[in-house]
């Protein structure tokens, strides 16, 4: 069994009020998501290894979610930052571009990163993808994510085919891909 080495950062992506129930762009098992980055969230602060958000929202009030300002584009409470953790706002799809995150991860003299979160197909997509080419050793909790049905040229793809489609794609050159239950085993 692998060890969760100190220079590891737990990096929770999106998880915000209009991807649950009740919000405006509701995703396939979100709460089973955030679960699971709960889980992940308690044992980094436990063994006080860091943890950052990060939040994304669009810079117009027409957007279809995470409009400025909104309870939506709020982070779900079961997900709430501590005071002293970091908040990264972004305004794409991608955490890193145009932000702090990469000052804050070289701050921190992180090398690796867990990440959670969601869309599974969007911005863990992009998030992991952009962190790998920046040379950070990265690991997905896979049941840590959540996305939703997809449409494409009239036929609907399900999510749970959506989510496998991208985990398997990062697992083939850009992640470790594994399950809450196994990370939680290596950060104890």
């Amino acid at each position: 069994m692998t060890q969760v080495q100190p220079n590891t950062a737990l990096l929770l992506i999106d998880f915000q009020n209009d991807y649950f129930p009740g919000g405006k762009w509701e995703l396939t098992n979100t709460q089973r998501a955030a679960d699971n980055g709960t889980k992940l969230l308690a044992a980094f602060r436990q063994k006080q290894l860091p943890v950052i958000h990060v939040r994304h929202e669009f810079e117009t009030d027409e957007a279809p979610f995470f409009t400025p300002g909104s309870q939506g584009a709020a982070i779900h409470s079961s997900v709430a930052p501590h005071s002293g953790e970091v908040v990264v706002l972004k305004h794409a799809a991608n955490s890193f571009k145009e932000t702090n995150l990469k000052q804050v991860l070289e701050a921190l003299n992180i090398d690796n990163l867990i990440v959670a979160g969601a869309m599974s197909h969007m911005c863990i997509d992009a998030g992991v993808r952009a962190a790998a080419d920046l040379g950070y050793n990265v690991t997905v909790a896979e049941d840590a994510c959540a996305t939703r049905d997809q449409e494409f040229n009239g036929i609907t793809i399900p999510a749970e085919q959506v989510h496998a489609s991208f985990m398997a794609a990062l697992g083939f050159a850009y992640a470790r891909i594994d399950s809450t239950e196994t990370l939680l085993n290596e950060i104890k």
